[in-house]
């Protein structure tokens, strides 16, 4: 039951502050306090130590290669979640809960097993190892692994934004913009993606928030090649297990500063989108 902001709610003041009090303790426990220790170690020997951490070959090696996966994993993803997201949407066909299913299992698949399925497809001793080795071709080991473990583990977040959203439209525009004349082209870039570009940018936050932290399945397939195959992830686990805390944090830091950048990114894309939402509540015309 909705309640406008003007109707007072029933439980007496006290209840109302004691779960407020206990929402912000959890949080100022499980989020607030974790990175202020991040903050924390980072600096505690002072500038210097953490920006001459940050400026090792290695480390830089390692932020390269977590922004290349990344880069490759999104617009790839894009492709696919929107592709994905118009065909269960907008279509009935023989097969249609099979692929909504495997949208959604790397949700259900730990990311460890997704990488461990890599390796025996193309490790050493895989179904296509053999293959590869004979043409001089590498993927455990090698970049072409890591961002196929990327691209298995965010694969779901664009389709599964779009996917609600498009379902909730129809397909009555389209059907309108296709009796016109449009083109499939013409219907999708005019009608299709005006409605569905919010949830889709949204989509593509989740999605490159995920591919530059992800560990699990990035760890099972790289090798952790220092220079060439540890992400930066990967980076941190290596330097906080040989007791190298300063760097260790400061590389954390650098992750906690691209996971704030894309909170704020995300947070800014939801108050546009429920700003361009009232404006169409309010005056339809302008937005027809």
């Amino acid at each position: 039951m909705n309640m406008s902001p003007g109707i007072a709610v029933s439980e007496p003041r006290w209840v109302r502050y004691t779960l407020i009090a206990l929402a912000c303790a959890f949080l100022a426990m499980v989020l607030v306090l974790p990175l202020a220790v991040v903050v924390g170690q980072a600096f505690a020997k002072g500038f210097a130590p953490w920006w001459a951490a940050l400026q090792q070959a290695e480390t830089l090696a390692a932020l390269r290669l977590t922004l290349l996966a990344a880069a490759i994993a999104v617009p790839a993803n894009l492709v696919f979640g929107v592709c994905a997201a118009w065909a269960v949407a907008k279509f009935e066909f023989k097969g249609k809960q099979l692929l909504i299913s495997l949208i959604d299992l790397p949700f259900a698949v730990s990311p460890v097993i997704a990488g461990l399925i890599y390796v025996l497809i193309f490790g050493a001793h895989g179904w296509f190892g053999p293959t590869l080795a004979e043409h001089n071709l590498k993927v455990i080991f090698a970049v072409p692994g890591i961002v196929l473990a990327t691209l298995f583990v965010t694969f779901p977040f664009v389709a599964r934004e779009l996917i609600p959203v498009m379902q909730e439209q129809g397909t009555d525009e389209e059907e309108v913009a296709a009796t016109l004349g449009a083109s499939g082209f013409q219907t999708f870039w005019r009608v299709t993606l005006p409605n569905i570009k919010w949830a889709l940018i949204y989509g593509v936050i989740l999605c490159n928030a995920r591919a530059m932290g992800e560990f699990g399945a990035v760890s099972v397939v790289s090798g952790h090649i220092r220079g060439l195959t540890n992400t930066l992830p990967l980076h941190v686990e290596i330097l906080y297990n040989e007791y190298n805390f300063v760097a260790a944090f400061a590389c954390a830091s650098i992750l906690m500063l691209l996971a704030l950048a894309t909170l704020l990114l995300k947070s800014i894309v939801e108050a546009r989108a429920a700003a361009a939402l009232r404006a169409a509540t309010l005056n339809p015309e302008a937005t027809a």
